[in-house]
């Protein structure tokens, strides 16, 4: 498994996603609120017996952290998505929440709050 398929992050130019309060340099114009994006992905037979066998053995579950990673890469996508949408340029406070959903998947919220900001003069 290379780095880009495990590995994940900001793809967007246009709107800054940091886990900051603050960015240094910047100062926030405009407090637009909180947005979020949400995903549910349930999980492949294959991947579940695979991650199943490989649990009695030891070791990283690659399937599961490969579907993982595209999973909150969505999720932090469609907030990008939001932010944009409400006028953003940047997300403060930005964070994952990874839960189960009845069992038949994992449900990934990103959120964080939307705001305006702009360089110190």
């Amino acid at each position: 498994m290379g780095i880009d398929e495990y590995g994940g992050g900001q793809k967007s130019q246009d709107v800054l996603v940091v886990t900051t309060n603050d960015v240094p340099g910047y100062r926030v114009d405009r407090v637009i609120g909180e947005v979020f994006g949400l995903t549910v992905r349930s999980r492949h037979i294959g991947s579940q017996i695979g991650a199943g066998l490989k649990s009695l053995v030891g070791g990283e579950l690659k399937g599961l952290t490969k579907t993982l990673v595209e999973t909150r890469n969505q999720a932090m996508e469609r907030l990008i998505e939001q932010a944009r949408a409400r006028g953003a340029n940047a997300v403060l406070m930005f964070r994952f929440d990874v839960t189960e959903a009845a069992d038949v998947g994992t449900e990934v919220c990103a959120y964080g709050t939307a705001v305006v900001i702009s360089p110190h003069a």
